[in-house]
């Protein structure tokens, strides 16, 4: 981020913001991640947009504001939408209940608090910088000194797909993708880029994680 730039944001997101993307309206606590502002959950909402999502089982891991799971949820989808952030997960019921469509909450550390089921699609915005997060808000960003996030969702993810699952994951040039993939491969799974998109400040991937044939 812009060091000329940082000033300003930071003053922008110390209020509740309303925002609006393709007919979805939000409003978003500034303890929450703000999807407007970074490329990254608008760029997973155009790649879903070529999906079939009706009558799909779809799962978002770490929702924030809600804007994928409305999105999938307006598509027809049958949503899950999870945040380990209890803000995050009240204003993903406020902003669902205002864009009039159901979307099932959980408080969860990634797979922590879920009831076992199987999803036809997972979509996640992972917190990719490696430091301890030390407040609620921080999970949105850190990973853990040694990526403990990325350990802890490939050893879960297992029991929440099947075969014919898609789960795509966002990563930028910023993160440790030899780390990731490395945690991907001990838990059996390979990460095969599907989409790349490259902006002033970073490059942007969009992973499926995939279970070897």
């Amino acid at each position: 981020m812009s060091t000329t730039y940082k000033p300003l944001l930071v003053k922008y997101l110390s209020k509740t913001r309303t925002y609006s993307y393709k007919g979805i309206t939000l409003e978003i606590p500034p303890e929450v991640f703000h999807p407007g502002l970074f490329f990254s959950t608008k760029l997973l909402m155009r790649y879903l947009a070529k999906e079939h999502l009706n009558k799909k089982n779809f799962l978002e891991l770490g929702a924030g504001s809600g804007l994928l799971s409305i999105y999938a949820a307006k598509e027809g989808a049958s949503v899950v939408a999870t945040d380990i952030n209890p803000i995050a997960i009240e204003c993903v019921k406020i902003n669902a209940a205002e864009n009039q469509v159901e979307v099932e909450t959980y408080q969860s550390d990634v797979f922590d608090n879920m009831p076992l089921r199987y999803f036809d699609f997972v979509v996640i915005n992972p917190p990719y910088y490696k430091k301890k997060p030390l407040a609620a808000s921080e999970y949105a960003w850190y990973c853990g000194e040694n990526g403990e996030y990325f350990q802890k969702l490939f050893a879960g993810l297992k029991g929440f797909i099947h075969r014919h699952s898609n789960v795509l994951m966002v990563l930028c040039d910023g993160c440790d993708l030899e780390m990731i993939s490395r945690m991907a491969k001990a838990n059996l799974f390979d990460l095969v880029c599907v989409h790349t998109q490259k902006t002033l400040v970073e490059r942007n991937y969009i992973f499926k994680i995939q279970i070897p044939e």
